[in-house]
Formats: C-alpha cells, sequence, structure tokens
C-alpha cells in the first residue's frame, strides 16, 4: 500500500507530463499532415476542440457553481488565453501546412522555446541561467540536425514563404499562451478552467469555419477521417492540455517549453512507425542533442545549484 502514492506521483511528474504532451501533439502533426486534402484546417481545429469540450464539460460543471465567482473575476486572462491556446496555436499550424513543407515548420516550431524565454525576459525581467542557455542552445542544435538532415548547407535553401509566416505566427502566439498561463485565475479547478479556455476557443473558431465552409471546403468522411478526428481531440487537445498546462504551472514556462524540442524526436519515430520510413545516422545524433539540453535544464542545474 505504501508503493502507491509513489507511483501515482511518478505518473503525475511534470516532465512525464510534458513529454507525453509532446508525444501527444507531435501525432497531432503528423496526422494533420497526413489527413489535409480530407480534413480542412479550418474544420480539423473545429472539430477537434469541439470534442474536447464534450469530453472535459462532465468533469468541469460540478465545480462551476461554486467557482463561477473566480472564473468571472478573472475573465480577461480566460479569454486571451482560450483565444490564443485554444482558438490560436494549432489553427495557425494547420494552415500553416498547407502551404510549407513540414521541414520548415518543424525548424520553426523549434523557435517556441527560444521565443517564450525572449518575452519572458523582454516583459516579465526574467533571467537565465548560464546553464539554462546551453540547455536551450544545445537542443536548438539537435532540432537542427534532424530537420536539416545533418547538412548545415541545407540552411541556406530554406526560404520563408506565406506557410512560414503563418508558422512564426503560431510560434508566436503559443510563446505568449505559456507566458500567460501564469496569470491564469488562482484556485480555479484545472477541468474547469480547461473547459472555459476551450469555450472561447471554439466560439473564436466558428467565424472561422463557416468561412472555409462557405468557400466550399469540407470533410471527406471516412473510416481515416473520422479516426483522425477523435484522436486530435482526445490526445492533443483532451489530454495534452492538462498536462501541459499542469507541468506549467510547476517547473514555469522556460523549462516546460524547451520540451518542445522533443516533437522532431517523436515525429521521426512515428513516421518510422507508420510512414516506414527508417531513422538515419543524423536523426539519431539530433535526439542525443536534444535529450542533452533537456538534461542540462531539468536535471544538471538543481544539482549545479545545490
Amino acid at each position: 500500500m505504501s508503493s502507491r502514492p509513489s507511483l501515482l506521483a511518478r505518473l503525475q511528474h511534470p516532465y512525464l507530463l510534458l513529454t507525453l504532451t509532446t508525444l501527444f501533439w507531435s501525432g497531432n502533426m503528423v496526422l494533420g499532415r497526413a489527413i489535409r486534402a480530407d480534413v480542412p484546417p479550418m474544420a480539423l481545429a473545429f472539430w477537434r476542440w469541439t470534442l474536447a469540450l464534450l469530453l472535459v464539460l462532465p468533469l468541469a460543471l460540478p465545480h462551476l457553481r461554486a467557482q463561477w465567482p473566480l472564473l468571472r473575476r478573472g475573465w480577461k486572462p480566460v479569454v486571451v488565453l482560450g483565444v490564443l491556446g485554444v482558438g490560436g496555436y494549432n489553427t495557425l499550424a494547420y494552415v500553416a501546412l498547407q502551404y510549407t513543407a513540414a521541414t520548415n515548420a518543424v525548424l520553426l516550431n523549434s523557435f517556441i522555446p527560444i521565443a517564450t524565454i525572449a518575452l519572458s525576459w523582454l516583459f516579465l525581467g526574467k533571467r537565465l541561467h548560464p546553464v539554462e542557455g546551453i540547455g536551450v542552445l544545445v537542443s536548438l542544435a539537435g532540432v537542427a540536425t534532424i530537420v536539416l538532415r545533418g547538412d548545415p548547407a541545407a540552411l541556406a535553401s530554406l526560404s520563408l514563404n506565406a506557410g512560414d509566416l503563418w508558422m512564426l505566427g503560431a510560434v508566436l502566439v503559443w510563446a505568449i499562451y505559456t507566458i500567460g498561463l501564469q496569470w491564469r485565475p488562482a484556485g480555479v479547478h484545472p477541468m474547469l478552467m480547461l473547459a472555459a479556455f476551450t469555450s472561447v476557443g471554439v466560439l473564436a473558431l466558428i467565424p472561422c469555419y463557416a468561412w472555409e465552409l462557405a468557400s466550399g471546403r469540407h470533410i471527406v468522411l471516412h473510416w481515416g477521417s473520422l479516426a483522425g478526428l477523435l484522436y486530435v481531440g482526445v490526445f492533443p487537445s483532451f489530454l495534452g492540455y492538462i498536462f501541459y498546462n499542469r507541468a506549467v504551472g510547476e517547473v514555469g514556462a522556460s523549462k516546460a517549453s524547451l520540451f518542445i524540442h522533443l516533437m522532431p524526436v517523436f515525429g521521426t519515430l512515428l513516421s518510422a512507425l507508420f510512414l516506414a520510413e527508417i531513422p538515419q545516422a543524423h536523426h539519431y545524433a539530433g535526439i542525443a542533442l536534444i535529450f542533452a539540453g533537456i538534461w542540462l535544464t531539468t536535471a544538471a542545474l538543481p544539482r549545479l545549484k545545490r
């Protein structure tokens, strides 16, 4: 009996939650790219979050009456965070993947930790420990190794297009969302908070989805597209956001955002699993660098401070 709380504590460890979150989000990127011809970006975003809202409502409603005053007093950050984190980031990323290569999108997405740290420094006056800075750079080098296939000269051939600009917008939106989580109303149950964010995001997506339907773009229904919608609604949206929001509250925005660098790692593994793309030497080198960078900021730094 005494080992049970210890096991539960390990399962709720913020670094494990962040790792699972990036795994779910990597699957979201792979799936979003795979079904883009059958599920347009606004439809994917709208139905993803509608499904997530249906899942979270039964867990959130029991807390609504008691915590409604807290939620009402903090309505401004709730609206902003809902628009950014639910209505904004993934929708912009889905749009970006319609126009840009996956290599460009993954590389630009990897700047989320840098953007988060830069915004924290600019607007919150937070300082970065040198070891944390080294960890970020080492992880970023690992991401670049993967997306550039071990060839630094490939960076010169990358050029910004409309999709890249959409992805840069997504990166900025997510960095602001991550920092802004510290202003969410205190004392609100996580399920109620997620339901509030999701409700705001779905409302923000309705006019975008209506515009897409009016332009003649519709979902092509089949088992594959339905299964894809089910996955993105349950794992990246419902579970992923619960895990991420909790972990950010425990370890802070800068450390949490560093785990975004795991997405190319999981993306490589998922591609090998489902698309029969065998990892090459540069994949393994990049994965090693990414884990080294995360270790520096999550394990080495606390020991250094002690």
